[in-house]
C-alpha cells in the first residue's frame, strides 16, 4: 500500500502523474526542476528516491524519461478540471534547427494545464526541425516559453538572431554567445558581434498533440 506524502512530494507527484497522462510520458529531472524551481538534479533526485520508496513510483535509470506510476496509484492520477486550464498565446513559430523567422503576434492559442506553468508571463510557440531531439523536442511539438531577456549557462532558451527565432541550449565563453542544437547533425551557432541577438524567452514546457 503506499505510503503518505508530504504536501512537496505530492506536488511533484501530481505534475509527473499529469504528465503522463496528457503527454503519455513523463517530465525529466531538468522540467521538475524548472516547474517547481529546485536548485539542483539532487533535489529532484532526493523527492524521487521518497516517491519511489513510498510505492507510488517506479524508475529506470537509464533513460531521461524513466518514470513509471506504480500500478496500485495509476488509477489515482488526478484529473485536469477546467480551473486548472490556462489559455497560452501562441506567438508563431520558432526553429529547432536553423532559426526562422519569429512571428510576434498571437493569433491562436493552446489550452494548458495551469500546474505545467511556471510563474511568470507565458507563450508558446510551434517547432519546426529536428535538432533538439535529444531532449524530446519534436518537430511539430509546441514548447511552452516564459518571457526574460536573460539565462543561464546551458538553459535551453527561445533566442532571436536577427528577427529570425531558434530553440537552442544557451552558452557564453570567451567567444561570445554559444547556441547549441541537442542534435550530433547540427553545428553549434556562434552569434556574430554585428548580429542583433537577444533572448525572448526560457523553455519551461513543452506540448504534444497527437
Amino acid at each position: 500500500m503506499p505510503r503518505e506524502l508530504t504536501q512537496r512530494q505530492q506536488e511533484i507527484y501530481n505534475f509527473i502523474a499529469r504528465a503522463i497522462r496528457k503527454k503519455g510520458y513523463p517530465p525529466t529531472i531538468r522540467e521538475i526542476m524548472d516547474q517547481f524551481e529546485i536548485a539542483s538534479t539532487n533535489g529532484v533526485r532526493t523527492t524521487l528516491a521518497a516517491l519511489e520508496k513510498k510505492g507510488h513510483i517506479k524508475r529506470r535509470p537509464m533513460l531521461s524519461r524513466g518514470i513509471e506510476l506504480t500500478e496500485q496509484v495509476e488509477r489515482d492520477v488526478p484529473n485536469v478540471s477546467t480551473a486548472d486550464v490556462r489559455q497560452v498565446p501562441v506567438l508563431g513559430r520558432v526553429a529547432a534547427g536553423q532559426p526562422i523567422l519569429a512571428i510576434e503576434n498571437a493569433d491562436e492559442t493552446v489550452a494548458v494545464d495551469a500546474s505545467f506553468l511556471s510563474s511568470g508571463d507565458v507563450f508558446a510557440l510551434l517547432v519546426e526541425g529536428d535538432s533538439m531531439v535529444n531532449v524530446g523536442i519534436l518537430d511539430g511539438d509546441y514548447v511552452l516559453a516564459r518571457h526574460q531577456t536573460t539565462a543561464n549557462q546551458g538553459e535551453i532558451i527561445v533566442a532571436i538572431i536577427d528577427g529570425e527565432a531558434t530553440v537552442k541550449r544557451y552558452y557564453v565563453d570567451g567567444d561570445g554567445v554559444q547556441l547549441i542544437a541537442e542534435n550530433e547533425s547540427y553545428s553549434p551557432i556562434v552569434v556574430e558581434p554585428d548580429q542583433e541577438f537577444r533572448i525572448a524567452g526560457k523553455i519551461v514546457s513543452l506540448m504534444r498533440r497527437f
